[in-house]
């Protein structure tokens, strides 16, 4: 509210204008609604209403025609407002046609200069091809007056005469036009001389700090990038977009796949990967793993082509390729010495090679895989493995058998066929290799080769000596007798098989042994089988791999390459392979890496799979029998593989159904930190097989009470821990009866109870025992004794034939007639088989 000039003027804001009344005096005054284009006068009350025009006032409402309950001011109010209403709807409707004219306005502005824009390209272009075009022409009429210039140097000279010869005035008219083409042609090479910014086209000369800022001179755009760029104003203007032509890709597809890499292979955005995955029904996210069905379906959809791989396709690399026969070339026998602990194996081969590699075995027994080869009188050269003949090496022994050519059985022949001679018959059978057998100790008195020959009947063995088709030899490694013999034997057999192969390819072989040697860390034996293994050849061998750093033979000396049946140790692999992995040589460092991160995802996986319950009944069971037996928990550390894995071997054979050994961890080499933390961690022993721990394992052993044992003979290892285990069987409780008693009577005491007086009949009756009462030969009750008494005194036992008083521990129901049988618990010890 506002007074100006002695005025009062109520103001009133809105989208339809102001309305404003204004008090003079005392006397109203026309109230008047201002708008864009109509003034809407409302009358005093009294007053005539104006006639004519939409926004004129209604008047004043009829009292007959008006509704009951409504005064005249308030019908009054109501046309006021409805007419109020009105207005600004007719403003709202003229606003809004308003705005439409200006849009429809700038769309034809903006579709103007669209065609402005594509009039001046077009211009443009045509003023550039002109350009080409008369360029085009002035080089053709060079090269045309040029042709006409040697023509005429050509021609014999014109005799002067006034008259013009008959071929001059005969000329045709074009050839005179081309007379003047010179000047034409003069004009033009003088336009090429000058600069190319002169004549339009690209610049020349150098580009200068003041032309780079300037503008001028600079490099056009090509005609093509031209159309192309007025094609896409085109397009975008007439509101089209530009369709491309679809590109099928072939999409490698491997077992698994993240969403992201599949839209990467197919060349399409991820989110339109994702929205095809979501009407299929699989919420995935970008880095989310799809399996291949869903994937192939995804591809199909966006119109590539599938290829499918497998993970495994890696290791195509290392396929076997047959050699062709004219390649191949012999090669030396190998022959794998097998047979029982204690028989002379290693004894039978010093005395071949006139070494003396037994008296550095501790025990004087073989626990390794030794390969050597040995070069014959008659200049034959012989490879040779040496398999250990203790029962916990049968690993070992299966994979002498399988890298083997002949098999060379040495039987004691003063202690005859033995279990681990069967269990070595069992392997050269399987293996399908011809097999001699060689009676060794024949020059002891107690020896008899007959019965060895006679006992290995019951095996199918048939030597040739009762008519069979096996080879016998007898043998004695202490004395040389019929070492001739067996190497004729063993080349004759050799010269049966016609072994060869081929040298000339890629080496294969075969891991007999590895260890983790201090100075020279990871070593593996290599039996080379075909191919020649070379020095700075990459391999991968299991889940290793590497470059060959050196290669030693047997001997210890270096060699630049080992061919076809030549063991050698092998120096440069990144981890200590496991025993009977093969090697392949293959092309490139990055070939052997993902071949070998390959092999160690899918032990991996396989390792994770053995160990997981698939079910909730199967984890149940699991953990219910878990907490049914009692673990023994060790650590084992080794001085070559294969003697780790005999050892855990026949460590997991110890136990039954309440107690077990659990190996934690084995490997090969020295007792590290890492060892004993793990160790203190689990509360175990750690057990070394021919190695020991160093300094800084000692001294953290010593401080975190961790127990190191240290074995050089396996059997004293399995015998330890055989006692280990057994110490944690619960002991066997058994019950030893003493005496029987019968109630003649049953007293009631006060303070003590019911007494039953009892006469013993058989045995002793002690106080410590335990008692069970019997009623009609039932058992009712077992406990103890309370009380018993002989006359008024307790006493601690009652013999057989006196009477006595007793009294049951919380127990009262014991009747006349009732038998009392009395025994005592006895906990005996239990060791393992």
């Amino acid at each position: 509210m506002s007074d100006t000039d002695g005025k009062k003027t109520l103001g009133l804001g809105g989208k339809s204008g102001q309305v404003k009344q204004s008090f003079s005096h005392g006397r109203t005054k026309n109230v008047v609604v201002e708008k864009k284009r109509k003034r809407v006068v409302i009358p005093k009350p009294g007053q005539a209403p104006a006639s004519g025009g939409q926004g004129a006032a209604p008047a004043r409402p009829d009292p007959a025609r008006r509704p009951a309950g409504i005064s005249d001011a308030e019908m009054e109010r109501r046309l006021k407002a409805l007419a109020a209403a009105k207005a600004r709807e007719t403003e709202e409707a003229e606003a809004r046609a308003a705005e439409e004219t200006a849009r429809e306005e700038e769309r034809q502005r903006r579709r103007e200069e669209a065609e402005t824009r594509e009039r001046e390209e077009r211009e443009r272009e045509a003023a550039m091809r002109a350009k080409e075009e008369e360029e085009a022409r002035a080089k053709a009429e060079a090269e045309a007056e040029a042709t006409a210039r040697k023509a005429r140097a050509a021609e014999p000279p014109v005799d002067p005469t006034p008259q013009a010869p008959l071929s001059e005035r005969a000329r045709p008219a074009s050839a005179q036009d081309t007379r003047k083409a010179p000047k034409r042609g003069d004009d033009d090479r003088q336009n090429r001389s000058k600069p190319r910014d002169e004549a339009g086209g690209r610049r020349a000369g150098k580009l200068t700090l003041k032309d780079a800022l300037s503008g001028d001179g600079g490099r056009q755009r090509s005609l093509a990038a031209m159309k192309r760029k007025q094609e896409r104003a085109r397009q975008k203007a007439m509101g089209q977009s530009q369709s491309r032509e679809k590109v099928v890709r072939e999409v490698q597809l491997p077992e698994t796949i993240v969403v992201q890499e599949l839209a990467n292979r197919m060349a399409e955005r991820v989110a339109d990967v994702v929205k095809a995955l979501m009407k299929m029904g699989v919420m995935a996210t970008m880095n989310q793993t799809i399996d291949a069905d869903t994937a192939e379906l995804i591809i199909d959809e966006f119109g590539h082509k599938v290829v499918r791989v497998s993970d495994a396709d890696v290791e195509q690399v290392i396929a076997q390729v047959e050699d062709k026969p004219e390649d191949l070339q012999p090669r030396p026998p190998i022959i794998t010495i097998m047979g029982h602990v204690d028989h002379g194996k290693t004894s039978l081969l010093d005395a071949i090679r006139k070494t003396n590699v037994v008296s550095g075995e501790a025990g004087g027994i073989t626990q390794h895989i030794g390969a050597y080869q040995v070069t014959t009188e008659s200049g034959a050269v012989l490879s040779f493995l040496d398999t250990p003949g203790h029962a916990a090496f049968t690993s070992m022994r299966a994979r002498g058998a399988n890298v083997t050519d002949i098999v060379v059985l040495v039987v004691a022949a003063d202690d005859s066929v033995m279990p681990q001679t069967i269990e070595a018959i069992n392997h050269a059978k399987a293996a399908e290799v011809p097999m001699i057998v060689a009676i060794n100790k024949c020059d002891k008195p107690t020896a008899d080769p007959n019965k060895v020959r006679t006992e290995l009947l019951q095996h199918e063995i048939v030597v040739e000596a009762m008519s069979g088709d096996v080879q016998d030899v007898e043998v004695s490694a202490l004395s040389g007798e019929g070492l001739e013999s067996l190497l004729e034997s063993i080349a004759l057999q050799a010269e049966v098989l016609e072994l060869t192969a081929n040298p000339n390819r890629t080496a294969m072989g075969a891991v007999i042994e590895a260890q983790l040697d201090v100075g020279r860390g990871p070593v593996a034996t290599v039996l080379v089988q075909n191919g020649t293994l070379r020095q700075g050849d990459i391999f991968v061998v299991g889940e290793q791999w590497g470059k060959v750093r050196a290669l030693i033979n047997d001997q210890g000396e270096r060699v630049k390459e080992a061919g076809p049946s030549v063991p050698v140790e092998v120096l440069g692999i990144n981890g200590t392979p496991e025993a009977g992995d093969v090697l392949n040589v293959v092309s490139s460092e990055a070939q052997a890496r993902e071949i070998a991160e390959y092999r160690a995802q899918a032990a991996k996986d396989k390792r994770a799979a053995a160990g997981a319950a698939t079910t909730l009944e199967q984890l149940m069971a699991k953990a219910k029998a878990d907490q049914d037996v009692a673990e023994l928990p060790v650590l084992v550390k080794a001085d070559v593989q294969g003697s780790a894995e005999a050892i855990v071997q026949a460590l997991e054979k110890i136990g039954n159904e309440e107690v077990r050994v659990r190996v934690l961890h084995y490997g090969v080499g020295a007792i590290t930190d890492t060892d004993v933390g793990l160790a203190e961690a689990s509360g175990a022993p750690i057990i070394g097989f021919n190695v020991r721990a160093n300094a800084s394992a000692r001294n953290s052993a010593n401080q975190k009470g961790v127990e190191l044992r240290y074995y050089s003979i396996i059997y004293d290892l399995v015998d330890d821990i055989k006692a280990a285990a057994s110490g944690l069987l619960s002991a066997e409780v058994r019950e030893n009866f003493i005496g029987y008693a019968e109630i003649r009577e049953v007293f009631k005491v006060s303070g003590v109870g019911k007494v039953a007086g009892c006469l013993v009949t058989e045995g002793v009756a002690r106080r410590s025992a335990g008692v069970r009462l019997l009623r009609d030969d039932v058992v009712i009750h077992e406990g103890t004794l309370k009380t018993l008494k002989r006359f008024k005194d307790e006493v601690k036992e009652v013999i057989s034939g006196q009477e006595c008083g007793m009294a049951f521990e919380n127990y009262d129901d014991i009747r006349q007639g009732d038998v009392i049988e009395i025994f005592e618990r006895e906990e005996v010890e239990r060791t393992l088989a």
